[in-house]
């Protein structure tokens, strides 16, 4: 599959574009770009076709847009934020493609400190670390949302992804919480919209309906690495078990939310 990267200055292990879309009938996830995603995000991603970039909503600093939460490899309980030091150029109106990095120089090299200080002991930093690279070398755009989002396409591309990768401020969609997403789906030709545990407390199904889309709810489990996989970033588990068992586990979650 050829790989371009039209949305982000950094290169890319998934395809993306805005203009040649895929063919219709795949499963489509909207999720805001976020850095160093949670296992139970990348899963979900993971087991979409299509990933969307829901990058032209507003930016939310409780969120994990910026952030990510580590624990060490030798003691769970000892867990810490990560955070990207961003600055909003238009106040709390700002959409996410828009938020800056404050000091990029500064916050890569904390970055790579950090995360050499909490998995740099595993037997499997070596592949982390070459994959980590392409996060660190996305500071240089200035951008929060290109080191969230090559963070997420690192991660995916480490457990063997192969979907494809688009950007929402590049696709046509109306205004509204569910209209948005309805209309963001049917631009990819989905089939079905992998919605979380979150998104089906609001969503509204019958727009999808109308534009023949089913809504699938993503489920995933709450025991083995799972327990603690809506907390931490997916690099604990990676770190911990490495990518090769952690993509086992999440290729069995995808295939439970895809069937035959």
């Amino acid at each position: 599959m050829p790989r371009t990267s039209p949305s982000s200055a950094t290169a890319s292990p998934a395809a993306s574009s805005s203009l040649d879309l895929p063919e219709p009938g795949g499963l489509c996830a909207i999720h805001q770009p976020n850095f160093l995603p949670r296992l139970t995000t990348l899963a979900k991603l993971f087991t979409a076709d299509h990933w969307i970039v829901l990058d032209d909503v507003q930016f939310t600093r409780r969120d994990h847009q910026h952030r990510a939460r580590l624990a060490d490899l030798d003691d769970l309980a000892r867990q810490r934020w990560l955070t990207v030091p961003t600055r909003l150029p238009h106040g709390r109106s700002t959409l996410i493609r828009e938020a800056l990095i404050e000091d990029a120089d500064r916050a890569r090299r904390r970055t790579a400190g950090t995360l050499r200080q909490h998995y740099g002991a595993s037997p499997h930093w070596p592949v982390l670390a070459r994959a980590l690279d392409a996060v660190l070398e996305a500071f240089d755009t200035g951008r929060t949302a290109a080191v969230a989002e090559t963070s997420t396409r690192v991660l995916l591309d480490l457990v063997g992804w192969r979907g494809r990768v688009l950007t929402s401020s590049r696709l046509p969609a109306r205004p509204g919480r569910s209209q948005r997403l309805a209309d963001l789906a049917a631009a990819t030709g989905a089939r079905a919209y992998l919605c979380g545990t979150g998104g089906m407390t609001y969503l509204d199904q019958a727009l999808f309906a109308a534009r023949n889309i089913t809504v699938t709810p993503f489920r995933p489990p709450t025991t083995t690495i799972w327990s603690v996989g809506r907390r931490l970033s997916a690099l604990w588990a990676l770190a911990t078990l490495g990518p090769q068992t952690v993509a086992a586990h999440i290729q069995a979650l995808a295939a439970d939310h895809t069937g035959p």
